[in-house]
C-alpha cells in the first residue's frame, strides 16, 4: 500500500503502472520511491483542472423556471451545502495525496465529457427561448416572465455582444464593471502553480514544470477562447446576463454540464486544499511563526500533514460565511496577484543579482518581463480594490516584518545579501587609483587588536577617527597552516563581528594567521584596503 511519501499517482492510470513498493511506501531500505510522475499527470492535469475553476462562477439556477428545484436555497442552506462539500474535499485531503491523486484524474475525465458535450450542443441545438428567473418587483408585485434566447449561430447576436454594456449582477445587485469582471475571470488562471506545487514528484521538474504549465495554459486559454466566442454568437445579451447556468438549458443532456460544473468546482477546491495545506506545513516545520502554526507540523505515520489539512479547512470554512462567490471575487484575486507578484519580484531580485544558481532556461525570460509582470500584478490590484489592495500590502509588509525581527534559518540565504554584493562588487571595479586627488582623500585605518576584550574604548576612539572613511580591525592568530589540521581563522569571524556590533562601530574585520605578529602585521598592512596599492594608516 502506497504511503503519503509515495509518489501521487502509483497506479495504474492510462496505461502506466508503478512499481511494486513495500509497506512503508518507500522504494527500498531508506530510499525514495522509484515511480514518478510525467508532464502530463504531474503539471498538465492539475493545472488544467485548477485553471478550469472559472465554471464555479457560472452559476446553476435550480430555482428558476429553466431548471429543476433540487434543494432548498438562501443563504444558511447555502452554507450548509458548501461546509457538506468542503467536508468532503477536507476528507479526502486529510485521508492522504494517493486518494487525491485518483479523484483527480476521474474528475479530470468528466471535466473533458462535459466539456465536449457543451461544444457539441453549440452546434446541434436549435434556437430556442429560455424562461429567465423571475424578479420581485416593486412591494413584493411579481413581474411578467421574461426570456432570454438562444439564437444559433447569428452575426447579429455576435455583434450585438461585441460592446461591454456592463448591467447588474443578479446574485449580488452590484453593478458590474470592467474590474470586477476581472476579478471573476482572472480566477480562472489562479491555478498556473498547480504543477510547480509537484515539483517533489516529477520524473524531471526542470523540463516538465515549463512545458506542462505553457501546455496547460495554451489548452485552457483556447478552451475560454471557444466558448467566449460561441455564446457570444448563439446567446443574446439578456441570456448571457441574466442566467449564469445557461449552459444547461442549451446542452443535449443537462445533467451532464451539472456534473461536469461540481466535479470542476470539487476539483478546484481540492487541488487548493491540498496544495495550501502543503505550504503551511512547510511554514510551520520551518518554525517561521512559531506556536501560532505548531500544531501544522503534525503528520500521519506515512508522512501526510492532517493537521495542516485540518487548519487550512477551518480557513476555508470561515471564507464560506460571505455566501456569494462575486463578494469574495475581488479579494481572492488580490491576493492572487500579491503571490504572483511576489514570484516575479523574487525572479527580478534574482535575475539582478547575478546568482550563479538562478539559470531559467525559458528563452524569453529577461528581467523587463518580471517588472512588467510587478508593474502590472500592482496596477490590477489597485483598480480591482483600492481597498483590499492596499490592505493585502499591508499584511505582506507586517509579516515580512515579523519574518525580519524573527530572523529566519540562516541556511536559507538572503537575496538581499546578493545584491548588495553585486551593487558593491560593480563599484568597486569602477574605483582607480589614478583618478585619486588630494581634494578627495578619506583616511583608512587598520587597527591592530590584540585583546579584544579590553579594546573597546580604542575601538570608538578610531571610529570616531576615520570620518567616512575606511576602518578595519585587524587580529593576528600565531600559527603555520601547514602544521594544522584545519584553518583556526574562520571560526572567529562571527565573534570578532558581534564585537563590531556591540561596540556600535563602522568597520570591516580582517584576520590572518602567521608565524609571528610582525609577519601577520605585514600581511595586513598588505591586503587592506579598498584597492590594491592603496595602503590603510596603521
Amino acid at each position: 500500500m502506497a504511503s503519503e511519501s509515495s509518489p501521487l499517482l502509483a497506479y495504474r492510470l492510462l496505461g502506466e503502472e508503478g512499481a511494486a513498493l513495500p509497506a512503508n511506501g518507500a522504494g527500498g531500505p531508506g530510499g525514495a520511491s522509484a515511480r514518478k510522475l510525467s508532464t502530463f499527470l504531474g503539471v498538465v492535469v492539475p493545472t488544467v483542472l485548477s485553471m478550469f475553476s472559472i465554471v464555479v462562477f457560472l452559476r446553476i439556477d435550480a430555482t428558476g423556471p429553466s431548471g429543476l428545484r433540487v434543494l432548498p436555497q438562501g443563504y444558511g442552506w447555502n452554507l450548509l451545502y458548501g461546509s457538506l462539500l468542503l467536508g468532503l474535499v477536507g476528507g479526502v485531503c486529510t485521508l492522504g495525496a494517493g486518494l487525491y491523486a485518483r479523484a483527480s484524474f476521474l474528475t479530470f475525465l468528466l471535466v473533458s465529457g462535459s466539456l465536449a458535450s457543451v461544444l457539441i450542443s453549440f452546434v446541434a441545438v436549435g434556437p430556442r427561448d429560455i424562461r429567465l428567473t423571475p424578479r420581485p418587483g416593486p412591494n413584493g408585485s411579481s413581474l411578467p416572465p421574461r426570456f432570454g434566447h438562444f439564437t444559433g449561430f447569428n452575426s447579429s447576436t455576435l455583434k450585438d455582444n461585441l460592446g461591454a454594456g456592463y448591467a447588474e449582477d443578479y446574485t449580488t445587485g452590484a453593478v458590474m464593471n470592467f474590474a470586477s469582471v476581472f476579478a471573476v475571470l482572472f480566477n480562472g488562471c489562479t491555478g498556473i502553480m498547480a504543477g510547480a506545487n509537484m515539483s517533489g514528484e516529477l520524473k524531471d521538474p526542470s523540463r516538465a514544470i515549463p512545458l506542462g504549465t505553457i501546455v496547460a495554459v495554451a489548452y485552457t486559454f483556447f478552451v475560454y477562447v471557444l466558448l467566449f466566442f460561441l455564446s457570444s454568437f448563439t446567446c443574446d445579451r439578456t441570456l448571457l446576463q441574466e442566467d449564469y447556468g445557461f449552459f444547461r438549458a442549451i446542452s443535449l443532456w443537462p445533467p451532464l454540464v451539472l456534473i461536469g460544473i461540481y466535479a470542476t468546482a470539487l476539483s478546484a477546491s481540492m487541488s487548493s486544499l491540498i496544495g495550501a495545506s502543503r505550504i503551511l506545513h512547510a511554514l510551520a516545520r520551518d518554525d517561521l511563526f512559531g506556536v501560532i502554526l505548531a500544531p501544522a507540523k503534525v503528520v500521519s505515520r506515512g508522512g501526510n500533514p492532517w493537521a495542516a489539512v485540518l487548519y487550512s479547512w477551518g480557513l476555508v470554512q470561515l471564507v464560506l460565511l460571505a455566501g456569494k462567490l462575486n463578494t469574495l471575487a475581488a479579494v481572492v484575486t488580490v491576493f492572487y496577484l500579491v503571490a504572483y507578484a511576489a514570484v516575479d519580484l523574487s525572479c527580478l531580485s534574482l535575475e539582478w543579482a547575478s546568482a550563479p544558481n538562478f539559470r531559467p532556461t525559458f528563452s524569453l525570460f529577461s528581467w523587463h518581463t518580471c517588472l512588467l509582470g510587478v508593474a502590472s500584478c500592482l496596477l490590477m490590484m489597485f483598480l480591482i480594490s483600492p481597498g483590499a489592495a492596499g490592505g493585502s500590502l499591508l499584511l505582506m509588509g507586517l509579516l515580512a516584518a515579523l519574518l525580519t525581527a524573527r530572523g529566519g534559518p540562516s541556511s536559507w540565504g538572503y537575496v538581499s545579501q546578493a545584491l548588495l554584493f553585486h551593487q558593491v562588487r560593480k563599484y568597486l571595479l569602477r574605483l582607480d587609483v589614478r583618478k585619486d586627488h588630494v581634494k578627495f582623500w578619506r583616511p583608512q585605518l587598520l587597527l591592530l587588536v590584540g585583546n579584544p576584550r579590553g579594546a573597546l574604548p580604542l575601538l570608538r576612539l578610531a571610529n570616531q577617527l576615520k570620518k567616512g572613511g575606511l576602518y578595519v580591525l585587524g587580529h593576528v592568530t600565531l600559527g603555520d597552516l601547514d602544521s594544522l589540521p584545519s584553518d583556526p581563522v574562520q571560526p572567529q569571524y562571527g565573534a570578532w563581528l558581534s564585537l563590531v556590533d556591540r561596540a556600535q562601530v563602522k568597520a570591516f574585520v580582517d584576520l590572518t594567521l602567521s608565524p609571528s605578529v610582525r609577519q601577520g602585521a605585514q600581511h595586513l598592512l598588505r591586503i587592506s584596503g579598498l584597492e590594491s596599492n592603496s595602503h590603510p594608516l596603521p
